[in-house]
């Protein structure tokens, strides 16, 4: 398995907990890549992100870190908001994250997207397509959870323990 994890960050509000994500992968990856949409650098900024210790912030297809291309290795996108979901599903990589994430399943690499999606996004019927054609692609989603707000992305325990069952799946 590959040293290097890759965090994709959309622009969903939930967009702020990144900082627990690198914490996490870094406990299990020597170097993480973090690749905002271009919707996310509204919700968090680049600089803010830079300054997470062990995290790599690629900005850029010209990135030293990821050229020739990027060094396969497991994807967590989290959070994934109602765009990039249904972009990834219909085989969309319209910005850096949605290219790499794309590249990560053609490469046969773990991915794992928590869904940050309110009750009615959740609920719109394209929804349920796009996990499912993940799914086949095997990729893992975590579905969004109503912890007393409303329907928002998981708690980081639950996406981790996810993300990590993926990474063991695919070692096997």
């Amino acid at each position: 398995m590959s040293d290097t994890a890759y965090l994709m960050i959309s622009g969903a509000v939930t967009a702020y907990r990144a900082g627990e994500f690198v914490a996490a992968l870094g406990q299990r990856f020597a170097r993480v890549i973090t690749v905002q949409t271009p919707n996310a650098m509204r919700l968090i900024s680049p600089h803010d992100l830079r300054r997470i210790p062990n995290n790599h912030l690629v900005e850029s297809y010209f990135d030293a870190r990821i050229l020739p291309r990027p060094t396969p290795g497991p994807v967590l996108f989290a959070p994934c908001n109602f765009n990039s979901l249904n972009k990834l599903a219909g085989g969309i990589a319209d910005n850096l994250a949605l290219s790499i994430t794309a590249e990560m399943i053609g490469f046969g690499q773990p991915v794992t997207v928590a869904l940050s999606l309110n009750e009615p996004l959740f609920a719109h019927p394209i929804v349920r397509a796009s996990i499912r054609r993940l799914g086949e692609w095997g990729v893992r989603v975590v579905e969004p959870q109503d912890v007393g707000e409303g329907l928002m992305m998981a708690p980081a325990d639950v996406v981790m323990r996810a993300f990590d069952e993926a990474v063991r799946r695919a070692a096997t």
